[in-house]
């Protein structure tokens, strides 16, 4: 792949998976079509279907562009921990049941090299009734932070600065590493070149399930942040909801919101958050003024 660290085009691609078995292989091929220079920093957590194995065997065969390990925990602990393993000046995300255009890193790229912080495109793939429907956008100092963390890529000097993903985060760690870039200056400048192919969930009961547990993250931001209700452009979002299944959606994420409310009173996140240890290391080693 002609990669080079000291370069200042080289990307790091990291990925986090845990059984993924169905996904990754796709996936890691569509990565070896990608612009050079890059290197692939990819983090199982323990995965129990093969995963792990199919990983390995795509490594034995790109051993120069491959770094696995695996470490348990949630998808913050795990992409903090691909950062802190990864060589480039950028890092690039996506997840395990994705797959990228082949001009998707180049696109990253170009981006890149004016503004800290890129969020791809993000095309569904799977049942078209899930796909249709729209993120709930939430906006800071005119930025959409809701951008996910399939398809988004930060130098990596300001996601150190950031101490990375919060790893007590349920789902949306992505939406507040997002609000904090934004609250220190950065602008998330969207590039919709950059596309990469997501898998939805399979049947109604996981889509349901992603929207309570996406509901019970929207809350842990209000601890985390305050009152962000300021923050959506409600009429935009009842706007949007145009089908059943939106509010149903709605619903979920509701019932999500208000367990948190009911069960997290002992673990809010009003109080600093912990610094995943290699996150940490990697800080301290940082060139000096990069992070």
């Amino acid at each position: 792949m002609g990669s080079s660290p000291d370069s200042p085009a080289f990307v790091s691609i990291v990925i986090t998976v845990r059984n993924e078995a169905r996904h990754v292989g796709r996936l890691l091929e569509s990565l070896l079509v990608q612009e050079p220079p890059f290197e692939i920093v990819l983090v199982d957590a323990f995965s129990r279907d093969g995963t792990w194995e199919l990983v390995e065997a795509f490594g034995k065969s790109h051993p120069d562009l491959l770094r696995a390990v695996q470490k348990s925990g949630s998808r913050g602990i795990g992409r903090n921990v691909g950062v802190a393993k990864a060589r480039g000046a950028a890092v690039a995300f996506i997840d395990g049941d994705c797959v990228a255009d082949s001009g998707w890193l180049q696109k990253m790229r170009e981006g890149l090299a004016q503004h800290e912080v890129i969020a791809g495109q993000t095309v569904p793939l799977g049942q078209p009734q899930y796909g249709r429907l729209e993120r709930v956008e939430l906006f800071r100092k005119e930025s959409d932070v809701t951008y996910p963390s399939c398809n988004l890529a930060y130098r990596r000097d300001l996601f150190l600065r950031l101490n990375g993903f919060d790893p007590r985060f349920i789902t949306a760690e992505d939406i507040d590493l997002n609000l904090r870039a934004v609250d220190a200056g950065a602008t998330i400048q969207y590039e919709p070149g950059a596309t990469v192919y997501h898998a939805m969930r399979s049947t109604f009961v996981r889509f349901l399930y992603q929207a309570f547990w996406n509901g019970y993250g929207r809350k842990q931001l209000t601890e985390k942040h305050g009152r962000l209700w300021g923050d959506y452009r409600l009429r935009r979002l009842i706007s949007n909801q145009r089908s059943v299944i939106a509010w149903v959606r709605i619903v979920a994420a509701l019932a999500g919101y208000g367990s948190r409310v009911a069960t997290g009173a002992g673990e809010r996140l009003d109080r600093p958050a912990p610094t995943t240890p290699e996150l940490r290391e990697a800080a301290a080693s940082a060139p000096t003024g990069a992070a």
